[in-house]
């Protein structure tokens, strides 16, 4: 922590830091340049004091994607350095990334000096008004004085009610000019325009209750929301006592164990047929955290139709944009349900009469579980890309995984059982390239914990400068590729809807061979081609003391299913008469 005392001259560089520092920041990924060059002269004085750790990325979007991961896994505010123009604008993704999936970053970029704004100077950029549509908010720092108040507004607003990235733009010239420094200290920010999060009503609660009561096909449908409240033990603590099964969105995983027989894994476009049965048959749907995203929705119209609709979300702007909800309470998830819990408790009669009534309805979604259960094909000695990730969850069921964009991301939520907090993935945006930078930011968080990047050979190749990053700072992090020598998602969209018209997706030629690709960085690397091979390797791959990248040659034409089409309802889904044991013998049910 520092011990700067009030009133001493000091330069906008310093400031930031020790406003920094007092925020509780210990690491910050970022790349140099030109206009963040006072800040990062003055940011070599405090990592040589040992009260901060710099993390030099090879690209400005994988130090966002890393401060993205670090924040995803940990909960704190992750951070960001970049220099003025093409450093700042290579951001641009990182800052989208996080801004449709709620996480807190703080960016700080730097700047030409003050008098040359507007000039079109070497390396200026309007970077604020850039990425004005994808921030929470937005800073200049016009006055040196400023700094630590600005730091301190762009931390509250950052983390306070729905989490997201702040920047801070800081021309060169602030960074270097002196001043009698002031320190706005943790808990001083005043901002009236911050709305208070307020308690949920007791009618509200209790026409919740109500509803419950009254229900016999009750739905928990769970979001990223939920996670970032610390809500899982209050959801496990309400499904249980009410009986009520669980489904998630993308981002919403792991908030519950999948094996447990309340849990419906994912819902939506590639979500399990049993969880959108569930969702297109349910009378009442509880929405915790979730924004009836179209992903999950498919035709709007049709989903839970027949669903009186409870809408629990931090974000007001969220209720009641996409789906009308009878009850919506604005507030913290974990606050909410709390409420919710103590009012049963006290107050609740009819609840075993309303669990009885649930009993047919989880009887009917069993056999939905059994009739449709997620499969792993298992062809010969070729290797399906399902089996190489439901083994990976069976190996390491703790470990924290990072994904990219794609089917091999699908295929992760589908299979992978992880715990809260574990699962980091582009779901907003879907930004490719997202997945091994943010293992990076996972890793710097946990360097004892078992991080694993699940990726395509497509994705990879987005941000492979990475392994760089990697390399220097000698991260343990376990790199899968599902290499099918295409985009695979893309592909799968052209055969199905683009009358098999392949254009531009291959991507055999030119490709690089991963193995050796891996071992130019210094990094270990194996090669997985055969179906019998994938014990042995494997078991050597998460032995290895170090980073290591295991290339899987996985079947080129393998679809991801279920797959509901766009403008169909939940319950029009692609794919899973291939999956039935009577179709396909040579299938494995999970």
């Amino acid at each position: 922590m520092s011990k700067v005392s009030r009133n001493i001259e000091v330069t906008g560089a310093f400031a930031l830091m020790d406003s920094l520092v007092r925020h509780k920041v210990s690491h910050i990924f970022g790349y140099p340049g030109g206009a963040i060059l006072p800040i990062y002269d003055e940011l070599y004085r405090w990592e040589q004091r040992g009260l901060v750790n710099h993390i030099l990325c090879r690209h400005e979007q994988g130090a966002s994607h890393a401060a993205d991961g670090y924040a995803r896994s940990t909960g704190r505010v992750g951070i960001c350095f970049a220099t003025s123009g093409p450093g700042a604008t290579n951001l641009v993704s990182g800052i989208a990334t996080a801004q449709m999936d709620s996480v807190p970053l703080v960016l700080i970029t730097g700047q030409v000096a003050r008098p040359f704004i507007g000039t079109d100077a070497f390396q200026e950029v309007d970077i604020f008004g850039i990425t004005l549509p994808i921030v929470k908010h937005s800073y200049v720092v016009r006055d040196p004085r400023d700094m630590s108040r600005i730091v301190a507004e762009a931390f509250y607003i950052a983390t306070n009610g729905r989490p997201g990235p702040v920047l801070i733009d800081v021309p060169k010239d602030v960074g270097l000019e002196k001043f009698l420094y002031k320190p706005v200290e943790i808990g001083q920010v005043n901002l009236p325009g911050c709305r208070p999060i307020l308690r949920p009503k007791t009618k509200h609660i209790s026409k919740i209750v109500q509803l419950l009561e009254q229900s016999s096909q009750p739905l928990l449908y769970v979001g990223g929301g939920a996670i970032i409240s610390g809500a899982h033990e209050s959801i496990k603590k309400l499904s249980l006592l009410c009986q009520i099964p669980i489904t998630t969105t993308l981002m919403g995983k792991g908030i519950i164990d999948e094996n447990d027989d309340l849990a419906l894994g994912m819902l939506g476009m590639h979500g399990t047929a049993y969880a959108n049965f569930a969702v297109s048959e349910c009378d009442l749907l509880i929405a915790l955290g979730a924004r009836f995203d179209d992903r999950v929705t498919g035709k709007l119209d049709e989903f839970a139709c027949n669903a009186q609709v409870i809408h629990i979300d931090i974000d007001p702007a969220e209720v009641g944009k996409n789906r009308i909800p009878q009850v919506a309470i604005v507030g913290d998830i974990k606050e909410v349900l709390t409420e919710i819990l103590k009012y049963i408790e006290l107050n609740s009669d009819n609840l075993c009469i309303a669990v009885e009534q649930t009993k047919s309805w989880k009887e009917r979604i069993n056999l939905w579980k059994q009739q449709y259960s997620l499969l792993v094909p298992k062809n010969v000695d070729i290797l399906s890309p399902q089996e190489v990730i439901f083994n990976l969850s069976k190996t390491e069921p703790t470990a924290y995984y990072t994904t990219d964009v794609g089917q091999h991301q699908m295929w992760a939520a589908q299979f992978l059982n992880v715990l809260p907090r574990h699962w980091m993935s582009s779901a907003g945006l879907g930004t490719m390239g997202y997945g091994l930078p943010a293992a990076i930011g996972v890793q710097i968080a946990y360097p004892k914990e078992k991080v694993v990047c699940i990726s395509g050979d497509a994705s990879f190749q987005m941000n492979l400068q990475e392994l760089a990053t990697i390399s220097q700072y000698n991260l343990p992090i376990k790199i899968i590729i599902i290499n099918n020598k295409w985009q695979g998602m893309v592909r799968q969209w052209q055969q199905a809807f683009y009358g098999e018209r392949y254009s531009h997706s291959n991507m055999e030629k030119g490709s690089p061979n991963f193995v050796d690709l891996a071992k130019s960085f210094g990094i270990f690397g194996l090669d997985l081609e055969f179906r019998s091979d994938i014990n042995r390797v494997l078991e050597a791959f998460f032995s290895y003391d170090g980073p290591c990248v295991l290339n899987c040659k996985v079947k080129e034409e393998e679809n991801c299913y279920p797959m509901v089409a766009p403008g169909k309802s939940n319950s029009q889904m692609i794919g899973i008469a291939k999956q039935s044991k009577k179709i396909n013998p040579s299938v494995k049910l999970v």
